[in-house]
């Protein structure tokens, strides 16, 4: 089975499945961050390089506050947990999106992350967090801007290459596969520049249910597709 180098992951369906089971949205991001967990393990088991998650969009700050605040008291806990996972598997962990509007304390947990973790030859683990694609192409578009009028780059030099060496994922190759869970079939402002050429998957699993067999279907969707025309394969 050809693998994916880079799978992304729109993680939905953490609320609907807590209601589902008469339990709060709450509980479904609790059930939801111990997926990413697994889901980390068995993605390097099966070869894949690199795994993108969106775990928090520049939107969701408009969710309810109380969730909200437990959404950040979720992240403070699992930067421990994943500088743990890190450790045990070997992961170069790096987060993507505007960290500014995140409290200092989460900020250098993520620092820590990121440095306890850049010399880890294991899956390369992004985690989207305050990430917005149309916000990641304005910031890149400011810093271009920057540079050019200090006379540190040319704008006719502003080739596709030179764009991506301003955007969050630098130096990470472009998603071959991207899957979002729960039957939303919209990629919802996540990687805008990045999924130009990518294959979609969406799944009606909620996302707390993704287990390896599903990540299993979805590399075998991808292998059955043609990378030249985004087309099925012919028998």
């Amino acid at each position: 089975m050809d693998m994916p180098k880079h799978v992304a992951i729109i993680l939905d369906g953490n609320g609907r499945w807590a209601r589902a089971k008469g339990m709060p949205r709450n509980y479904g991001h609790v059930q939801g961050a111990k997926t990413v967990e697994t889901i980390c393990e068995e993605a390097y088991r099966m070869g894949i390089q690199y795994l993108t998650v969106y775990a928090f969009s520049t939107e969701n700050w408009n969710r309810p506050q109380d969730e909200v605040s437990a959404l950040m008291g979720l992240l403070r806990n699992y930067m421990k947990t994943c500088l743990k996972t890190a450790a045990k598997n070997n992961m170069c962990v790096r987060i993507i999106g505007e960290k500014e509007r995140l409290d200092d304390d989460i900020r250098t947990r993520m620092e820590e992350l990121e440095q306890a973790t850049k010399d880890n030859t294991g899956l390369h683990f992004q985690i989207a967090i305050n990430y917005g694609g149309r916000d990641e192409i304005c910031r890149a578009v400011r810093r271009i801007a920057q540079q050019v009028k200090e006379g540190q780059l040319e704008a006719a030099d502003v080739t596709e290459d030179v764009f991506g060496g301003f955007l969050d994922t630098r130096g990470i190759p472009d998603p071959d596969l991207l899957i979002r869970t729960c039957n939303e079939q919209r990629i919802s402002n996540f990687l805008l520049w990045q999924l130009a050429y990518t294959e979609l998957y969406f799944t009606d699993v909620a996302w707390p249910d993704f287990s390896k067999e599903e990540l299993v279907k979805a590399v075998e969707a991808y292998n059955h597709r043609d990378r030249r025309y985004g087309l099925l394969k012919e028998e």
